[in-house]
């Protein structure tokens, strides 16, 4: 798995969303995923709509995935 990989998946699931995701070791990665179909929603929301863009790849291929998500407004701030 590599972080290429991972972005285009969470911006197939999330279109509209501009995606960052690093990841040196293949299994552990950080993404930061700006979306305005966050805006309203708790954090805990805003993960879980990015874990159901990479499906069954969580806890299998991709080991941890350490989140930012932040709508539009919150990222220029």
């Amino acid at each position: 798995m590599n972080a290429d990989t991972i972005q285009k998946l969470i911006e197939a699931g999330l279109p509209g969303a501009r995606v960052a995701v690093q990841g040196a070791d293949g299994v552990h990665f950080e993404a930061e995923v700006v979306c305005a179909a966050f805006a309203g929603k708790l954090p805990l929301a805003r993960h879980r709509m990015v874990y159901a863009t990479l499906g069954a790849l969580m806890g299998g291929e991709i080991h941890a995935l350490q989140l930012r998500t932040l709508t539009p407004d919150e990222a220029a701030a």
